[in-house]
């Protein structure tokens, strides 16, 4: 077995962010970052029925209006994204919205969240639009249960040190 002194060496060699001395998981001090605008945006992708996205589209679901209830659990849950995301920070979100787009083949998600910290919000944007997507999910899986949620990424994010990243540039 090798002892614990040769795999934090290692990890340490690696130079990882949230790992500690002794190897384990550490929650970043970001207290001498400066305070900057970011942005982020993320998006999702439930794809489903064409049956099942007019139920959506007429309001037509069991459970209510599906885009209204995904769109309030997106935004609760990135609000509360750092409970539940280990090594998140509490952030103090500016804005967040979430924009739905009825496609042919399902609902195109995309999550937008704001704060001016000295850390990003690509985490709460990504949970915004998974959460909106497994909302969409519960909503709906009365009438299709085969429905898959797919594509969640990072689509741009803008501020701190690492600058402007836009998906595919």
């Amino acid at each position: 077995m090798e002892d614990s002194q040769t795999t934090s060496a290692s990890i340490r060699d690696v130079e990882f962010t949230h790992v500690n001395e002794q190897g384990r998981a550490r929650m970043v001090d970001v207290g001498d970052k400066p305070v900057t605008s970011r942005v982020a945006r993320a998006a999702a992708k439930v794809l489903m029925a064409p049956s099942t996205l007019e139920l959506v589209r007429t309001g037509g679901t069991r459970k209510g209006d599906v885009l209204a209830v995904a769109q309030v659990a997106g935004i609760m849950a990135a609000k509360r994204t750092w409970e539940i995301v280990p090594m998140c920070h509490q952030i103090p979100l500016s804005g967040v919205d979430i924009n739905f787009g009825l496609e042919d083949d399902g609902i195109a998600i995309e999550a937008t969240a704001r704060c001016k910290g000295e850390t990003g919000v690509e985490m709460e944007a990504l949970t915004a639009a998974s959460v909106a997507a497994l909302t969409i999910y519960d909503m709906c899986k009365s009438h299709q249960r085969d429905m898959e949620i797919t594509a969640v990424r990072l689509m741009e994010k803008v501020g701190g040190r690492s600058g402007h990243f836009v998906r595919g540039e």
